[in-house]
């Protein structure tokens, strides 16, 4: 042990250390300039160096020393170099790669210089930690979407800069190494690599820390791993201290470093970001708040070292130190998880004294699986990460990856199949076994997972030399390891033989390359048995008795095999070899096997085994009599290619009690017999006298049951419209025997919880959100009164009224809606109601709730994000108890929100509009290559084709109707899918969602049009002009395309203020270019279609079709742009995107449309329409709040510059607004209207 390695220790164990702050925000307060970074020695350099932090311990060392000394004052007991991104790879952005040894070694140099000067000062000990940072190549990820196997960088690439960096920080007298912000574990494995190949080069101890990254509050790596995943993956370094920085506050990172502290023996290090950064990128917690979180942690016994990253200063460090200096240090566990195998991928595996056998899945090997073999052969590996996917779907809790064929490159093959599995976080969560007889191919494999694996296998065949140097290789990259009971005189068949090898194995590993007993695997050789030779008979029962005699000779040891090998003298009687399987294991994990190499998915239950083979299957596996193997094959033959079992089809929970039947049906969302036990339930008059008493007792009980489980979470929404469904077939056949019906329907109407008149808003023609919304309300046992779409403000209050409502909800999806939503709360201040208003909708938002209606009314309004929250929201404001509290809450929490954005209304500042004109983007139109269209005027496209827009179909966006969002990494379409919580329930409604888009298509249920048009264009300041023809580009124009321009102060002065006009070449400039402007629909047939949905009480086709729709539309305007792109206009035709590409934006150009952040106005739309003629020509018209019906239906304009970016125009100041009113012929109250969304209201 090193002397600084003893201190550490020891001062660790007395008190809380404290780490120094943000490099990188104190160099921030030196605004150093380009010059300053190059300083006189790379004056010349050929590239700009400015934002190369790194180099400044050679340019500036006196600005780096000065921040040592600031956080050595404040009180730091460990100062970091200023190498964080000082490897040859990151200096490689900026061509600094043969400085890096230098810039490493000054810089420990320095910052030692800078801890001694302040050691002998102050007489208090202080230590240097060499920094290394992450890079910025990640071995877990690729940089290119269409290619997932590709990694730009290699394991031995990062690993010798590490060890580049690692060897000069040390020469430069570092105290440790601190491994940080490691954001992909693979590359801290690297990193590992390097230094324990260094420390053995040097001869010498060095003390590590090892600091991880979570991205978010998921708890996750940005590679994917969970905390405790990444524990085990680093533990093989041993590292002095672990933990975690940046990325999050302290607050955020409370419940992490706690998983952190309770799942190492090592002391823990916590350095969090200065809060979470703001909208500009800044940190704004305050070093009282950070280090009160810090203190928190230090006195739940979390921490050993504290100190902080981004955003943090030496009055941090100082707070930070005061609040912790009497506070005692973590007491590190002597042991976590002792005598557990500990493996991982994305999530951890701890194999135990109570773990069950563990299967490690046979399927992705080139010798067991034909399938397998074949996929690879032809590099069909997308089906062959199906073969892993299904495994582990199967139950397969490691996966084994063996490649070894002599018609492969092992090496290439198991490189690129373990990166697609990295890749594949319904895979990578499990670990895998690298399986090959080749030492380089294990490696391989093992330099592109970031778990920890199982290297399978070494043994003494070739020697104890051999067997050692390739244990301590897998021994670097944190394997465990499969030892094969094999030695120098061959495979050992015997109980004494294999004892006698795994012996000497063990004593090999444990002593003298001190190897982990738990990551010790010894394979005891599977042999084959009923193969007519006498002699092999006995193989199982020796299996059997050896794994007994090896657990209790070799201690802390596992056990495996490949299973199947047992059986494979009856290949082709998959039944008989299954159950042999069985048999077999059911005896080796009473002995002591803890895993084997098996097929997951095809393991008969012991006890399900038909009773007959059971018992020959017991007579060959425990060699009972020497007749076992013929009686098998004998049995063999009489079955063959027959079932032996057959499990019974029939649904148990037909046999309920019919109330038990009808909450079935109502939670599970079947329809099927609902009606019928509907009925049978109103001919029971002993227990239910009227119809009525059916629904408001086992009906209402059953939508109880569903508003239950949709409020903890535990059902998903497609399911609870599904329910619905179920319960407004049952209502509909009761309904008939209703007594006396106004009776009775007054009784089920006080039987309702309460009455909401739901409605969009005039105007506006959207209402999926508000449909769901009801239905939701609807299984939680409200009355819901939906008066649709285009619902005037005196209906909506009218329907009030009629209806007694205790609430009522508005819906709306444009802007103008939400100027409809203020005048329907001024009428209810003028008439003096006093029910809660309900807010909801896309462009809706609690800012603009507390901000513009609620002062409109005395009354409740509450904005609701979602059908979930109403529920919550309407069964708070009816419930006597807690409806006082609540509204004080909210009305608290609005106020709030009205102060922030009054406060921040005072922080904006603009340019005026004359200066941000000045300031547009510059384009050199002399040297632009501008595309000339194949075609000038407009296209139409009647009945489109609907099977061409499917492929080009956002899923994700549909997913997001049902409120099914997956957590990292299971975010995207399919990935969704993998969602552990909304995965199965995705997948469901997807499989529903294809069936009825088939029948749409099928039968021609909807119907698509499309006008599409390029046309002349030139700019004049904020405006496009738009002509008929290229002859008319003299004249006036046929119509003006008016532009809003970016005006708020920019921090950086040379980024320019945008307008959509800066990208079409100006009037006088006499450059041709043109502009597209498209509307399409895939909604035509729509209203028929929900209507039929509708009148057979199907809510979750109804919402479903609508969802479709929509899709459906976003996806022609998809589709009709890439035609523009590469037929059309023609201007990228050789353009090759995947529609994921597509839908990432990855194209040349932009199809922005009225309303977008880039131009919010929404009455540009009607320039679209005159010039496309786009009611006669797509039969889509407009609502006089620019809203499009058929709903379904997507409009907007093209950009082919190849300069042309999406943006925001943001706030926009009151000249601007004077101008655009002018340009637009408005009065001040039109611009105030249309143009609400970028206005600074004043107070």
């Amino acid at each position: 042990m090193s002397l600084p390695e003893e201190r550490l220790r020891k001062i660790m164990s007395e008190r809380i250390m404290v780490l120094d702050g943000g490099m990188g925000t104190m160099l921030q307060r030196y605004k150093l300039d380009e010059e300053a970074f190059r300083g006189e020695r790379f004056k010349c350099h050929p590239v700009p160096l400015k934002g190369d932090n790194d180099l400044l311990s050679l340019t500036q060392p006196d600005v780096v020393y000065q921040i040592h000394r600031a956080y050595l004052e404040a009180g730091a007991d460990l100062i970091e170099t200023n190498t964080f991104n000082c490897t040859r790879i990151a200096q490689g952005d900026y061509r600094m790669e043969d400085h890096v040894v230098e810039m490493n070694r000054e810089a420990a140099r320095l910052a030692r210089r800078a801890a001694d000067d302040f050691q002998r000062f102050s007489g208090r000990e202080k230590f240097v930690a060499g920094s290394i940072g992450p890079t910025n190549r990640t071995l877990s990820l690729s940089p290119c979407v269409d290619r997932p196997d590709f990694r730009s960088i290699t394991f031995e690439e990062l690993a010798k800069a590490y060890k580049e960096q690692a060897g000069a920080l040390i020469e430069g007298g570092v105290d440790l190494l601190l491994v940080e912000t490691i954001f992909d574990t693979a590359n801290a494995k690297a990193a590992i690599f390097a230094i324990q190949e260094l420390l053995e080069e040097l001869g010498r101890t060095v003390p590590l820390f090892l600091s991880g990254t979570i991205v978010d509050k998921s708890g996750r790596t940005l590679s994917g791993q969970s905390v405790e995943a990444f524990l085990i993956s680093i533990q093989h370094a041993e590292p002095m201290c672990v933990g975690l920085n940046c990325a999050l506050g302290a607050r955020e990172m409370r419940p992490f470093i706690e998983n952190v502290s309770k799942n190492t023996s090592a002391f823990v290090i916590c350095y969090p970001n200065a809060g979470l950064p703001n909208a500009f990128g800044s940190y704004d917690e305050q070093p009282d708040c950070t280090a009160s979180l810090l203190k928190e942690f230090a006195e739940s016994g979390l921490v050993n070292i504290v100190g902080g990253c981004c955003g943090t200063t030496p009055e941090h460090i100082a707070k930070i130190l005061h609040a912790i200096e009497n506070v005692k240090p973590r007491i590190p566990p002597k042991e976590v998880y002792q005598a557990y195998t500990l493996l991982s991928g994305l999530e951890p595996m701890r194999i135990g004294p109570m773990t069950n056998f563990v299967n490690i899945g046979e399927r992705c090997n080139v010798a067991g699986s034909s399938k397998f073999a074949n996929l690879v052969r032809k590099r069909k590996y997308e089906a062959a990460l199906q073969v892993a996917r299904d495994q582990v779907e199967m139950g397969a809790q490691v996966l084994d990856i063996n490649v070894d064929d002599a018609m492969l490159d092992g090496l290439s093959v198991m490189t690129k199949f373990i990166n697609l599995i990295s890749t594949d976080p319904d895979i990578a969560k499990v670990p895998l076994c690298i399986d090959s007889s080749h030492l380089s191919i294990i490696e391989a494999g093992l330099r592109c997972f970031q778990g920890k694996c199982i290297a399978n296998s070494i043994s003494l065949k070739e020697g104890e030399e051999s067997f050692i140097a390739a244990a301590k290789r897998l021994k670097r990259y944190g394997a465990a390891v499969v030892v094969m009971a094999f030695d120098e005189l061959g495979q050992a068949t015997s109980t004494e033989r294999r004892t006698e090898i795994c012996k000497r194995c063990y004593d090999l590993l444990t002593n003298q390359i001190h190897f982990n007993p738990s990551d010790i695997i010894f394979d005891l050789n599977v042999l084959t048995i009923g193969t007519g030779i006498e002699e092999h008979n006995g193989y199982a029962v020796s299996f059997i008795e050896s794994a007994r005699l090896v657990k209790e000779m070799c201690p802390g040891c596992r056990l495996s095999g490949g299973i199947s090998n047992v059986s494979f003298s009856y290949r082709g009687h998959n039944v008989i070899r299954e159950a042999m399987h069985s048999v077999f294991l059911y005896y080796a994990i009473k002995a002591g096997l803890d895993m084997g190499i098996v097929n997951a998915g095809n393991l008969p239950v012991y006890s399900d085994i038909e009773p007959e083979l059971l018992r020959l299957c017991e007579d060959m596996v425990l060699n009972r009599h020497a007749g076992a193997t013929e009686a098998l094959l004998e049995y063999a033959q009489i079955h063959k290619g027959g079932k032996v079992a057959k499990e019974s089809s029939v649904a148990e929970w037909r046999e309920l009690p019919v109330e038990e039947r009808l909450v079935h049906s109502l939670v599970k969302g079947i329809d099927h017999f609902v009606v019928q036990d509907a009925e049978e339930a109103r001919l029971m008059t002993d227990v239910y006298p009227k119809a009525l008493n059916v629904i408001e007792g086992p009906l209402m009980k059953g939508m109880s049951v569903v508003g239950d489980l949709f409020g903890a979470g535990k059902m998903f929404l497609p399911q609870v419209i599904k329910s619905a469904r179920v319960m407004k077939k049952a209502v509909e056949h009761l309904v008939q025997f209703l007594t006396t019906v106004s009776e009775d329907v007054h009784d089920l109407e006080k039987s309702y919880r309460g009455t909401i008149v739901l409605a969009t808003v005039k105007g506006d023609v959207h209402d999926i959100g508000k449909n769901i919304v009801g239905v939701v309300l609807g299984c939680n046992n409200f009355r819901v009164v939906d008066l649709g779409v285009m619902t005037p403000c005196e209906r909506i209050l009218q329907a009030a009224k009629d209806n007694n409502a205790d609430f009522i909800g508005l819906s709306g999806l444009i802007t103008p809606s939400l100027e409809e939503m203020v005048h329907v709360a001024q009428e209810m201040q003028r008439i003096n109601c006093k029910l809660p208003l309900l807010i909801g909708g896309a462009t809706t938002s609690r800012a603009h709730t507390a901000v513009k209606i609620a002062p409109s009314y005395s009354g409740p309004v509450i904005h609701v994000t979602d059908a979930s929250k109403s529920v919550v929201v309407c069964s708070s404001l009816i419930d006597d108890r807690r409806r006082e509290e609540f509204l004080f809450d909210i009305e608290e929490t609005y106020e709030q929100v009205r102060e922030d954005y009054y406060e921040n209304l005072l922080e904006y500042r603009f340019v005026p509009l004359r200066v941000a004109r000045e300031a547009a983007l510059r384009i050199d139109w002399t040297s632009a290559v501008l595309a000339e269209p194949k075609f000038v005027g407009i296209r139409c496209f009647d009945d489109y084709d609907l099977r061409l827009l499917v492929p080009y179909i956002d899923w994700k966006a549909f997913f997001d109707i049902w409120q099914l969002r997956g957590k990292y990494p299971n975010r995207a379409f399919p990935k969704l899918f993998n969602d552990p919580d909304v995965g199965p329930e995705a997948k469901v409604v997807y499989a529903d969602a294809m069936n009825l888009l088939k029948t749409i298509v099928d039968n021609s249920l909807l119907h698509a049009k499309a006008v599409v048009g390029i046309f002349p264009a030139a700019s004049y300041q904020d405006d496009i002009l738009v002509f008929n023809s290229d002859l008319d580009r003299g004249g006036e124009p046929a119509a003006v395309l008016r532009g809003l321009r970016q005006q708020m102060i920019k921090d950086n002065e040379s980024e320019p203020y945008l307008c959509l006009s800066d990208f079409i070449p100006p009037r006088d400039s006499g450059v041709k270019d043109y502009i597209g402007m498209f509307a399409v629909t895939a909604g035509l047939g729509l209203e028929k279609l929900v209507e039929k949905f509708e009148k057979d009480l199907d809510d979750y086709r109804s919402i479903m079709t609508k969802a479709l729709a929509d899709r459906l539309s976003e996806a022609f305007a998809e589709q009709m742009h890439e035609r523009i792109r590469t037929e059309m206009w023609g201007y990228a035709e050789s353009e090759t995107l995947s529609v994921e590409a597509l839908h990432k934006v990855q194209y040349q150009g932009i199809r922005p449309a009225p309303g977008y952040p880039c131009q919010p106005d929404l009455t540009e739309m009607v320039t679209i329409w005159k010039m496309l003629n786009v009611e006669n020509t797509a039969g889509i018209s407009l609502t006089e709040s620019m809203a499009m019906y058929p709903t379904a239906s997507v409009c907007g304009l093209y950009f082919a510059n190849p300069n042309a970016k999406y943006f925001s125009v943001g706030k926009i100041d009151s000249d601007q607004v004077e101008d655009y009113a002018m340009r637009k012929q408005w009065t001040t109250e039109a611009a105030g209207k249309w143009l609400s969304n970028v206005l600074t209201y004043g107070k």
